[in-house]
């Protein structure tokens, strides 16, 4: 499935969804993906300045990819 996302409230939603269709708590994810609960859940309420290697980090342990589409 592919998803265009916009804003950072709409990566924090697809982020919330997917961790809870997997039943993970934000703690869990935290540790997956090695960083601070605090960084999930600011990412999941669209926080606009978490830090870039933190969020991709916690995409990749959702098994998010993310794609630049260059128009």
């Amino acid at each position: 499935m592919e998803v265009q996302l916009k804003t950072p409230e709409e990566l924090g939603a697809l982020v919330r969804g997917r961790r809870t269709e997997q039943k993970l708590t934000q703690e869990d994810l935290a540790a997956v993906a090695l960083v601070t609960p605090r960084l999930v859940g600011e990412l999941e309420r669209g926080k606009r300045t978490a830090q870039l290697d933190g969020v991709l980090r916690i995409l990749a342990a959702l098994g998010i990819d993310l794609f630049a589409r260059l128009r």
